[in-house]
This record gives structure tokens, C-alpha cells and sequence, in this order.
């Protein structure tokens, strides 16, 4: 049904749309944290308030199908508008949101990378994947026993803390790198996260690569680590990876060559590439897979980064259309593989390319968001406020409580219709990200605020500017900070029940699923391919 320009759904409507076999897209359009407390399996979020910011990456085929969700607010058909005038045309709204979800007898899910975290346990179950305790870990280096333990985390999280002992080595480089981390074929290797994922999908990689050494992941990771009683080390940097010599690197592509090979893992061309990139009507990803070193030294034009292992770890953060192509750049193709090879048992449709990334002509960091430029200058901003000009915030929700200017109103994109301001007075957007003031400030001229200004600033930069700043524990409130997920947010920081119901969290996936949602995951999708 439609109203006005909004053409409506129903639950039950979307539910087998999802695993038609053509391309869909479900995004949720409200904020991360209300997101994390609930939403359907299959739905990505793209926050309303980083719309415009986000969309693009996500949503590269303004013709495919998509359909928006809120909380029954009205937000979504805010969000259909504005997509709408970006170019996609072939949005739908789910009549009544979320809750709609509910009463349609269908689950909502907590958390995040619900997906990838639902397969990581499909694997273990299913692949029978070796793991260790961390009481057994702990036991074999006090014998002072040679054992190698390899942090598959972003190099970012292992600095916030990690294993003693432990090295830096993200899940996409395990396979390619192990040679030159591991001293013999005979020493064991412990794959370590912070929970399970990831420990579980990086001791797996090298179990189905045929690695020699005896191999496991550590149950629970980090935080089984802690609840066990032994203590982390914080801000330790990691160590470089090795880099590989030439005869190293011709080994990884014929290891590459024969992952593809043996397991049957689809490979596409750079003329094929480019013509599936051409085509408006359908939509391709193309990812390279490397370090970000790797990646900003030199990549192929167009591709966008993700290591292997946060691409598995976090798919539903860079690919928001089902059934879409799948492509995975790097320069021995082994990495690709591996990756490859998860992605494909997530029920995604996925390539390798046969050209070397590292080959690419383009260089640099991938472009981030820039939001607008300041419209007002920071020296200026004490006179303007002192003058009775209205200042809003438009930083996160947590970050406004740990600092902002003293008479700062914290504001979100995604309620701004609930605040009444005097469009006749001037008023002032500041906060640490562009992106979200620039949304705060479209939204504001909509409402009909005409006199807007725009200063992005930090804490030590409004101090400077001489601003006096404020601190609040509680504005704003848990409820109004919707966009921070408060579920077990500090597992990390000491609060073991916050670890206990995180892991009870992730153990539970499984049994939440419904058939449809568990038909898409299957690690054994991609086989070995039996050879005569």
C-alpha cells in the first residue's frame, strides 16, 4: 500500500522477500543503539543521523530493492525521502517498524554482527574446531612450554588489550604470515580474540589451509582470559608483521591457487569486473582484503578496504544488499581465498580477482567523511554565544557527557522534531564529527530555522578557544542515547557479569534462529573438491 510518496510493507510481506535469491536490501534507519537492543537478522543499519554519509558504501545501486524500518516513528519515511532525492528508486517502508516485527511473531535480535557471530558458533559445531581454556593456556606458558598464541583482532583492539605473550596477527594474515611467526610445524598455535568469533574463525582458517601445526582456538578469548582470573596487558603496541621475501610470496599464491582450487571458490577477471561495475541495475562490492599499510601504499581504483578477517568478523558493516556480488582483491590471492571461503558459507555471493592489488594505481587512505565545513570560526564562538545565540551539540551521546561547552544543548538528528527552538534565533551546531553536525544543520533548515552557523570542535579545542566546559554522568539519559548500545558495553572494563551474559549471548545465537535464518549459514557450503 502507499501514502503519499511512501509506499508501505507488511512483516509478513518482507519475511521471504529476504531469501528470494534477488538482490534486498533491509535497512534499519534507526540509531546504533536502539539497533543493538533489537532487530531482525537479516537488517543492516544505516543510522538516519549518518544517512548521507554511509549510504553510498552501502547501498552502491540506487535501483535495488530496499526497504527502510524505525521504531513506528516516522523516522523511515524521513529516510525514504531523502534517499529518494539521492537517486534510489525502489524504496518501501515497513509499515509500523520494528515493533511491527514483533507482533508479526518474528525475533529481534541483541547485539551486533549478529550473522557473523550466529556462524562463528555454526562452525565450531559443526567443523569440530579445536579450542583451548584459558586455564590450559595458562598451565603450558608457566611450564614455560613452547606454544605461539596470535591475536586475530584488529591491531586498534589488541592496544586496548591483550594476552601476555600474545602477538598481533588479524585473522585475513594468519595463513599468509604463519611461516614467519611460527618457528616449526610442530609448536602449537592459539587463535585468541576478545570473545568467540573470531578465535574460532581464525583457528579454523588455518585447519582448513592444511596447516601442519596442532592448532586451537581460545574459548571465550579475552574475556574467558579475565573470568578466569588472570590479568591483561593494556596499550601494548603490536609488533610489525613479517614481511614476505619473494620465494615466500610465490609460496602464498600457489597456496591461494590451490584453495581456489580445491575448494572450488569462484574467481573473476578485471574485464568482467568492470562490466559488472558498469551495470546500474545490480550491485557489486569490491573489497581488498590487505592491511591498511598495504591498502594506502597501493590499490586498485575503486576498491574499498576491509581485512579478511573484520570483513568475515563484521559483514553486515560494509555489505548492506543480499545477493549482491562479492569481490575480494588482494595480491597473492590467498588471502582473498580464506576470506572468500567464510563469506561463501554465510550465504553470500563472492569472487576472488585475479589481479594483484598490490599492483593497483591508486594510493592513500580510502576516503572517510567529511560532513561540512565550519560556516563560523571557533575564535568566534564565545562572543556569538555570548550575544544569546542557541548552541546545540551534535557529538554522541557519551561523548557529550564526558565533555561539552558549559550551556551546550545535546541534540540527535533522529529527534530533533521533539525540540522546540525559536527559528528566529540564531543557532549554533558544534560537536566532534561533521558528519553529524552537517545532518543536524539539513534538518534544522527543514524545520525552518534559518539563522544556522557550524563549528566543528573538541573539548581542548573549545577550552582553548575559552569556553568553559561541563561534564554530565547522565545527560543524556541511558533512554535518550540511542545511539550507544548499553548491552554489556563494559565487558571489556572490568564488569565480569557484563562478560558472562556477553558469552551466554553469543553461546545462544543458534537456538534464536528460525529455519530461513539458519538456512543461510553453512559452513560446509564450500567443499573441498573431491579429485579422481
Amino acid at each position: 500500500m502507499r501514502y503519499g510518496s511512501v509506499k508501505y510493507v507488511s512483516a509478513e510481506t518482507v519475511k521471504p522477500q529476504l531469501t528470494d535469491g534477488g538482490e534486498i536490501a533491509f535497512i534499519d534507519v534507526r540509531e546504533h543503539g536502539q539497533y543493538g537492543e533489537g532487530h531482525p537478522f537479516f537488517s543492516v543499519n544505516l543510522p538516519y543521523s549518518l544517512l548521507e554519509t554511509r549510504a553510498e558504501a552501502l547501498l552502491p545501486c540506487r535501483s535495488v530493492r530496499c526497504i527502510l524500518f524505525d521504531d513506528g516513528d516516522g523516522v523511515a519515511e524521513t529516510a525514504a525521502a531523502l534517499l529518494e532525492g539521492r537517486g534510489y528508486d525502489n524504496l518501501q517502508v515497513l509499515a509500523g517498524g520494528a515493533p511491527a516485527w514483533t507482533a508479526a511473531g518474528f525475533t529481534l535480535f541483541k547485539g551486533v554482527n549478529v550473522p557473523s557471530k550466529s556462524f562463528g558458533e555454526l562452525v565450531e559445531h559443526e567443523l569440530g574446531t579445536p579450542s583451548i581454556s584459558a586455564e590450559e593456556l595458562k598451565t603450558l606458558q608457566e611450564r614455560g612450554e613452547s606454544v605461539i598464541v596470535l591475536d586475530g583482532r584488529s591491531p586498534s583492539e589488541f592496544r586496548k588489550m591483550s594476552l601476555p605473550g600474545a602477538r598481533s596477527c588479524p585473522n585475513a594474515e594468519l595463513a599468509y604470515r604463519l611461516k614467519g611467526l611460527v618457528p616449526d610445524s610442530q609448536t602449537p598455535v592459539v587463535v585468541n580474540c576478545a570473545g568467540r568469533t573470531r578465535s574460532i574463525i581464525g583457528a579454523q582458517t588455518l585447519q582448513e589451509c592444511g596447516v601442519a601445526n596442532p592448532v586451537f582456538a581460545l574459548r571465550n578469548g579475552t574475556q574467558g582470559w579475565r573470568l578466569a582470573g588472570f590479568e591483561l596487558d593494556h596499550g601494548r603496541a603490536p609488533q610489525p608483521l613479517p614481511t614476505l621475501g619473494a620465494d615466500a610470496l610465490a609460496e602464498t599464491r600457489r597456496r591461494g591457487k590451490a584453495l581456489i582450487r580445491d575448494y572450488g571458490l569462484a574467481t573473476v577477471d578485471a574485464a568482467t569486473l568492470a562490466q559488472w561495475q558498469a551495470d546500474e541495475r545490480s550491485t557489486t562490492y569490491l573489497f581488498d582484503v590487505r592491511t591498511q599499510e598495504e591498502y594506502e601504499q597501493a590499490h586498485l581504483p575503486g576498491a574499498r578496504l576491509a581485512p579478511g578477517g573484520q570483513l568475515v568478523q563484521a559483514t553486515d558493516e560494509k555489505v548492506a544488499v543480499r545477493n549482491a556480488r562479492i569481490v575480494l582483491s588482494d595480491d597473492t590471492r590467498l588471502r582473498a581465498a580464506t576470506t572468500a571461503l567464510w563469506l561463501s558459507g554465510m550465504g553470500h555471493r563472492v569472487w576472488v580477482l585475479e589481479e594483484d592489488a598490490s599492483q593497483g594505481t591508486a594510493s592513500g587512505p580510502e576516503d572517510g567523511p567529511e560532513g561540512a565545513g565550519d560556516t563560523l570560526a571557533l575564535s568566534d564562538l564565545p562572543a556569538v554565544v555570548a550575544s544569546g545565540a542557541v548552541l546545540l551539540d551534535a557529538s554522541r551521546g557519551l561523548d557529550y557527557r564526558k565533555g561539552h561547552i558549559e550551556g551546550a544543548r545535546w541534540v540527535t538528528r533522529a529527534r530533533l522534531n521533539c525540540l522546540d527552538l525559536p527559528t528566529a534565533t540564531p543557532i549554533i551546531v558544534t560537536g566532534r564529527s561533521r558528519p553529524l553536525i552537517a545532518g543536524v544543520i539539513k534538518d534544522l533548515a527543514a524545520l525552518g530555522c534559518a539563522r544556522l552557523d557550524s563549528v566543528q570542535g573538541t573539548p581542548a579545542s573549545w577550552q582553548a578557544a575559552g569556553l568553559t566546559l561541563a561534564q554530565t554522568a547522565d545527560v543524556p539519559s541511558q533512554e535518550d542515547c540511542i545511539d550507544h548500545l548499553f548491552f554489556v558495553h563494559d565487558r571489556h572494563d572490568g564488569n565480569f557479569e557484563a562478560s558472562r551474559q556477553y558469552l551466554a549471548w553469543e553461546l545462544g545465537l543458534l537456538d534464536q534462529l528460525d529455519e530461513q535464518e539458519r538456512s543461510v549459514l553453512d559452513p560446509k557450503r564450500v567443499k573441498r573438491v573431491e579429485t579422481v
